[in-house]
C-alpha cells in the first residue's frame, strides 16, 4: 500500500515547476552573492556542460537530476541560514577567510565541486544557528 501511495503522490508532482522555481532561486541566490562567473555556478550545479548550464540560465528550463536539487537544496540552506544569521553581511561572509575552513572562505570550501563541500558549509551553519538558542 505505501508504495502505491508513494507513486500517485509523486505522480501529482509538477517536476518542471519545482526546476523552474529551483533554478530561479539558485540564480537570485547567485546574484546576491555576487557569483557571477558562469564556471563558478556550473560548479555549484554540478555541471559540466555549458550549453545545459545556458540553457537553464536563459529559460528556467531543465531536467534536474537528485543531485543538482540536493546541491541547490544545500545552497538555499546556507542561504536561509546567513538570512538568520547575518542578514545584512552574507555576501561578505562566504567571501571572508575562516579558520573553521583551514583559513579558506566558505566560497571555495563550496567551490571544491562535491556535494559534501556545500553539506559542510551548511551544516557549519546549522550549528552556529543551533547555539543562539541555547
Amino acid at each position: 500500500m505505501l508504495a502505491n501511495e508513494k507513486e500517485n503522490f509523486s505522480d501529482n508532482i509538477d517536476k518542471d515547476k519545482i526546476n523552474r522555481v529551483a533554478l530561479k532561486t539558485f540564480f537570485n541566490i547567485c546574484k546576491q552573492w555576487g557569483i557571477n562567473n558562469h564556471k563558478d555556478q556550473m560548479i555549484l550545479l554540478g555541471l559540466s556542460s555549458e550549453s545545459t548550464f545556458y540553457k537553464w540560465k536563459n529559460n528556467l528550463d531543465g531536467k534536474l537530476n537528485k543531485d543538482t536539487l540536493e546541491r541547490i537544496s544545500y545552497i538555499m540552506g546556507i542561504y536561509k541560514a546567513l538570512q538568520i544569521l547575518l542578514p545584512y553581511s552574507t555576501k561578505s561572509w562566504i567571501n571572508t577567510n575562516n579558520p573553521v575552513f583551514s583559513n579558506f572562505t566558505p566560497l571555495r570550501v563550496m567551490l571544491n565541486g562535491n556535494v559534501a563541500d556545500l553539506f559542510i558549509v551548511k551544516n557549519y551553519l546549522d550549528a552556529e544557528r543551533g547555539s543562539l538558542y541555547e
